[in-house]
């Protein structure tokens, strides 16, 4: 066998199908301060630590002028520090909601765990947060061996590696060369190669996708294969070794 061990991200990943949670919030936290982000907007730094992701968005040009226009002046960091706010408040009100397991994820850790891999976990959420989520996944069939926040590294999360290395700590894995990095983000991506680390995307249920189950289904064979294709590009670029369709095609990747 190849691996030791799997890292794998929360949300988009093997919880909340499309990774709405914190799109939700995000939306919900700008439209507060007069501003209605596009989802493209929201989506683009996800997998990162929310305070960064926060900053990141006032820092793209539309949001940034639309911020000027209707505050009179320039965002600042006391503005960052605002919206994160809300939106983690925001976040901790519904993340509950949102602790499903993605389909196959139950079964294929399973499968997993029996060829004797460790399941690590690294996430974008808060340790607050996590401790909404962690228990609601656990309840619905889904845990991980361990996880770690960005509280847990001195608020570096992605793309720093840092997460990671914790989770090699915790479960013992030596051999940076036989654990694998799983995520559905372009920060999740950068974090394992980051870490020097294969790294693998998965497409569908991803935030990169970003459709709900019932609007991924409703696409043609056609639709999925163009959607597929598109999100794997992403990946790619962005340093990806690998991408799955789903969660079970990293089965055939370990072997």
């Amino acid at each position: 066998m190849k691996y030791d061990g799997i890292i794998f991200d929360w949300a988009g990943t093997t919880v909340d199908y499309g990774s709405f949670a914190p799109v939700k919030a995000f939306v919900e936290a700008f439209e507060a301060f007069g501003i209605t982000p596009t989802l493209e907007e929201v989506r683009k730094p996800m997998g990162m630590l929310k305070i960064d992701h926060v900053r990141t968005m006032l820092s793209m040009e539309r949001i940034s002028k639309l911020w000027e226009e209707i505050h009179g002046r320039a965002w600042t960091e006391a503005d960052v520090q605002q919206v994160y706010e809300l939106s983690e408040k925001k976040i901790i009100e519904i993340v509950h909601q949102f602790a499903e397991p993605k389909p196959y994820v139950k079964e294929t850790i399973a499968e997993l765990r029996a060829m004797g891999m460790k399941i690590g976990s690294t996430t974008g959420y808060t340790d607050e947060m996590m401790e909404i989520v962690v228990p609601a996944a656990k309840a619905a069939g889904y845990e991980a061996d361990c996880w770690f926040s960005p509280d847990s590294v001195g608020k570096c999360g992605r793309p720093y590696p840092y997460m990671i290395f914790k989770n090699m700590q915790e479960l013992k894995l030596q051999d940076i060369r036989r654990v694998m990095k799983v995520g559905d983000t372009v920060a999740d991506i950068k974090e394992g190669k980051n870490a020097g680390m294969v790294s693998v995307g998965i497409v569908e249920g991803s935030s990169v996708a970003g459709l709900t189950q019932a609007e991924y289904e409703a696409l043609t064979a056609e639709e999925k294969e163009t959607l597929y294709q598109k999100v794997a590009n992403i990946y790619y670029e962005a340093g990806a070794d690998y991408v799955v369709r789903d969660i079970r095609g990293i089965v055939k990747l370990v072997k």
